[in-house]
């Protein structure tokens, strides 16, 4: 497996993300929350991904990238315990909820149990 994040594998379809927040549902772990939704999408790998920060907590455009990359560099060193364990199409969006930023050594491991977390509600 490649531990790459290209462009097949993100979230940006307008139409799949506004059915996502209307229709999905949610696991928590905090800094981390994830919205998924198992549905049909145009990509060939079994999940689509995408990830946000709130403007509301983070006003400085610097520090949401900063943690947005975080997120994503977890992310995709974890992943195969998503696509592993994945017999359906998914698209999922990780939001971060925390009002300070956190390091990535302390965000690694949060992702890795919010993962888990996402495959345990998805066998249920």
């Amino acid at each position: 497996m490649k531990y790459t994040l290209g462009k097949e594998e993100r979230l940006k379809s307008k139409k799949l993300i506004e059915k996502l927040y209307k229709e999905g549902k949610t696991v928590k772990t905090f800094p981390l929350r994830m919205i998924y939704l198992q549905t049909k999408h145009t990509s060939n790998f079994p999940a689509q991904v995408g990830v946000s920060v709130p403007k509301r907590n983070f006003k400085s455009a610097v520090d949401r990238n900063r943690i947005k990359r975080l997120m994503r560099e977890s992310y995709r060193l974890q992943k195969e315990i998503v696509y592993n364990n994945l017999d359906a199409p998914y698209v999922f969006m990780i939001s971060y909820l925390g009002k300070e930023e956190w390091k990535y050594e302390d965000l690694y491991p949060r992702m890795e149990k919010l993962l888990t977390l996402f495959i345990d509600a998805c066998k249920k």
